[in-house]
This record gives structure tokens, C-alpha cells and sequence, in this order.
């Protein structure tokens, strides 16, 4: 809270309107700064400070409503503003007394959580659900327990005795293989499941990357197959919907990545250079974009040009330079030669 003093100021002036003060006026003194009573304010909604409580952010005072809706998160229990210590986890903000086990509703500020299907669990919780689920699957069919690996099928688990290769009709477990039809399931089909060894004799491709039937539209790349949305650029994940890849070291890339990683991108413009490619100071630049760093002039492979701030400088403009500048880029490019 700023301190609220009396006293007589004759070269001194207001931090907001740049006013001098009247002789024993009231004024705000907040770090060393004065300010009119009625010139401190909040840079918001610019009201005088309830009972000259304030926050500061970056140089700017507000009074506590205007900081929190500018700047306090919400909690993702309470929706309350987060005054103070701020836990961030699961794609939240929470206050610490509202971040809990979602089993126990122990706090988990200081006690560490782990992430289990989507919720918050502390570590004991965690252990008890893990060791409970292991993996206690309830086949759909004879709603027995499951011990290890089950069959999922349209959506359900099952144990894989329940059904048996659509073609050869041995019995089925986990690692069997669903198939549909174009226009999906048949009405009448019974079984569309098959052993892996039908299944590869059918010549229906596998996704390089799910390692899944591809059934609809497929991409051949890398010497693999591959479902459209999985075939993805190595670098930032995005599928490449029919667009240019290419290809380093067995792994696809987009454009621009593989040009970032293994190209060159214009020092001015940070795109790619699809055409001629202009090499100085160790950077690479675009032939219409390599101009002087002063006046903007162009220049040529032709051009004399010095280097300024690691960037080009024209000869006029380097010529116009102090002279004790210009000696010091002599020492600098003659150290740099010699290392």
C-alpha cells in the first residue's frame, strides 16, 4: 500500500499529469514515485485505488478487479481468479487447494500426480487402480474377466475364443485382424475376423505407422503404406493431404522443415529459396532480397559490399561511417580471418 504523507514540494511534479503540487497537498508516494490523490489511479478503468490497494504489472498499477480479468487465470475446479501460486497441469489452471485426487481428493500441489484416463490421481490411488485393472477386462460376450491381451471388435472387448478366421476357422485370440467391407459392416456378416495369416493372404496393405488394415484411401511412400491422415511430416506432425514431401534418410518431411533442416531458407524473408541462391556471411538469402542493411540498396555478386552487424553494407554507406567505427570493423574482419 503506498504511503500518504503531508509535506511541502516545491520542485517536484506528478508521475501521471506532470503537475506540480500545492503546498502541504495530500499526495501518494508509491516507490519513490508522487503522484495527485486524485491521479493514482488504475491504468484500466482509471478509479481511484479501493482503500489504495493495487497490483502492478509491467510498470502499470490496477486495481484488483481490472489485474484479474487482464491477467489472473481461472481455476479449472472453482472458476474463481487465481490470486498467488498457480498450479498448471492437465491443460489448467488451479488454485493449489483445488487441485486433488479425483479418487481420494488428497491435495496433489506438493505431492506429485499421475495422469490415468484422463484424470488426476495421487500416486497411491494410481498404484491401487493399476494393480486392480490388470488388466481386468470384461469380455462382452460371456462377461467372464479377461487375463491378458483381449479381442476388440466393433467397439467391445471379448475373449479371442469367442470367435474363430472367417476363412481358415481357427481359433481367434487378441492379434486377429478386423475387416470391412466399402460401405462398412454387412448386415448379415456374422464374423469379420480373420487369423493373421488369412489376413496378409487377402493382400489388404498395413499402415506403416498404426500398423492397421488400410481400407479406404491409402499414400505409398518410404517403401511403405500408409493410412492419409498418418503420413505426417517428421518435424511438426502435419499430415500431408496429397501436398510435396520429401524424402532424408527414410523419413518424410514438408517443405519448409526439410528445407529449415537441410536447405536454405532466406535470411530476409525465411522462406524457402526456390530459385538461385545468394551465399554471404555465412547465411543464405534470396537474390532479390540481398541489399545493403543501410539505404536498402541492392546488390549483386558483383557488388562490393562490407559486412556491418553481420549483415551487407554498401561501399557509399560504408564510406559515410565515423572513422573509428569503420577501423574497428577492419579489426573485427582481420581477427576473424585469422581464427
Amino acid at each position: 500500500m503506498p504511503g500518504i504523507a503531508t509535506m511541502s514540494l516545491d520542485n517536484m511534479f506528478c508521475t501521471r499529469c506532470g503537475d506540480g503540487f500545492e503546498t502541504n497537498e495530500k499526495i501518494v508516494n508509491s516507490n519513490g514515485e508522487l503522484w495527485h490523490t486524485n491521479c493514482f489511479v488504475c491504468a484500466q478503468c482509471f478509479r481511484v485505488f479501493p482503500e489504495g490497494i493495487f497490483y502492478e504489472f509491467e510498470g502499470r498499477k490496477y486495481c484488483e478487479r481490472d489485474f484479474q480479468v487482464l491477467f489472473a487465470p481461472c481455476c479449472g475446479k472453482c472458476g474463481e481468479f487465481i490470486i498467488g501460486r498457480v498450479i498448471k497441469a492437465m491443460n489448467a489452471n488451479w488454485h493449489p487447494a483445488c487441485f486433488r485426487c479425483e479418487e481420494c481428493n488428497v491435495e496433489l500441489a506438493d505431492a506429485g500426480f499421475i495422469k490415468h484416463a484422463g484424470r488426476a490421481l495421487c500416486h497411491a490411488c494410481n498404484a491401487r487402480i493399476k494393480e486392480d485393472g490388470l488388466q481386468n477386462y470384461m469380455c462382452h460376450k460371456c462377461h467372464g474377466v479377461i487375463d491378458g491381451e483381449p479381442l476388440r471388435y466393433r467397439g467391445e472387448v471379448y475373449h479371442g475364443y469367442h470367435f474363430n478366421c472367417a476363412t481358415c476357422g481357427v481359433e481367434l485370440d487378441h492379434t486377429a485382424r478386423e475387416v470391412k467391407h466399402r460401405s462398412g459392416y454387412a448386415a448379415n456378416d456374422v464374423n469379420n475376423l480373420f487369423c493373421l495369416r488369412c489376413h496378409d493372404k487377402m493382400g489388404i496393405p498395413i499402415c506403416g505407422a498404426c500398423r492397421r488394415p488400410i481400407e479406404e484411401r491409402i499414400v505409398t511412400a518410404l517403401g511403405k503404406h500408409w493410412h492419409v491422415e498418418h503420413f505426417v511430416c517428421a518435424k511438426c506432425e502435419k499430415p500431408f493431404h496429397g501436398h510435396r514431401h520429401y524424402e532424408k534418410k527414410g523419413l518424410a518431411y514438408c517443405e519448409q522443415h526439410y528445407h529449415q533442416l537441410f536447405g536454405n531458407l532466406c535470411y530476409v524473408c525465411n522462406q524457402v529459396i526456390a530459385g538461385d541462391v545468394f551465399t554471404a556471411l555465412n547465411k543464405a538469402w534470396c537474390v532479390h532480397h540481398f541489399a545493403c542493411s543501410v539505404c536498402d540498396a541492392p546488390l549483386s555478386t558483383k557488388s562490393k559490399f562490407y559486412e556491418y552487424d553481420e549483415r551487407p553494407a554498401c561501399r557509399r554507406c560504408y564510406e559515410r561511417f565515423p572513422q573509428e567505427l569503420r577501423r574497428r570493423l577492419r579489426r573485427a574482419h582481420q581477427y576473424t580471418t585469422r581464427r
